[in-house]
This record gives structure tokens, sequence and C-alpha cells, in this order.
């Protein structure tokens, strides 16, 4: 990002490439550099979001893994 007013923590994606082969993306923010980014109670707060999210989206992330990895899904 050039103007660094806002940056991606944390991002989910479900993708289909030209191939038809569906995948799922999770990616973040290492958190060896949140501290570059945040500091006090904003690192502390945002250290806490990205875990709930990661909570919630790793198991998500993993499951839909599991199922297109046993359909070895086509889409075309």
């Amino acid at each position: 990002m050039s103007n660094k007013q806002e940056g991606n923590l944390i991002s989910f994606k479900l993708l289909v490439d030209k191939g038809g082969v569906v995948v799922t993306e999770l990616s973040g923010i290492p958190d060896k550099d949140m501290s570059k980014v945040f500091k006090g109670d904003d690192l502390v707060l945002m250290r806490a979001l990205l875990r709930l999210c990661n909570d919630k989206l790793q198991p998500l992330h993993s499951q839909l893994e599991k199922e297109l990895d046993a359909l070895n899904h086509v889409t075309t």
C-alpha cells in the first residue's frame, strides 16, 4: 500500500484459478510485526482482535481446504 493510511491485518479468500481449481487463502500480518505498527493498548487490542479472527477463520479455512482436496474439484 503506497499511502500507508490503511493496511490489511487479516484476509480470507475463496479463489478460483484459470484452470477452475478452487482454493482458500488465509493471510495476515505476522505477530512479530504487530509491534512495528501498533503500540501500547492499541497493540493489545489488535492482537486480541486478530486472535479472535484467527480462532474463527482457521477452522473454516482448514475445513474448506480438506473438502476441496478430497473433491479435487474443477469447476469447468
